[in-house]
């Protein structure tokens, strides 16, 4: 599903217009990242937890060459899903 057909979902389930329900699963995902970018947490109750995580520098190695790379450290986004979630998925 891309967020064109979730909006669509969206619309349906909540009844919304299509362009009522675009604006709020914008602004949803807009807040979420916007929120994880300055290194908070959102949580959804049973759904899950969007939040940032620090990954540390390390050396890695080039496959062709076996040459040592450093790989520099940076922050990515991690999702862990809620325990309703993982239940509904695992059914």
């Amino acid at each position: 599903m891309n967020c064109k057909e979730l909006t669509k979902v969206v619309a349906t389930n909540a009844l919304l217009t299509q362009k009522q329900a675009d604006a709020a699963v914008t602004a949803l995902i807009d807040t979420i990242e916007d929120t994880v970018a300055e290194k908070g947490s959102v949580s959804i109750l049973g759904f899950g937890t969007f939040s940032a995580q620090a990954k540390a520098a390390k050396t890695g190695r080039n496959p062709r060459t076996g040459e040592a790379v450093e790989i520099a450290a940076k922050t990515v986004p991690v999702f862990k899903a809620g325990k309703e979630f993982k239940e509904k998925v695992n059914k």
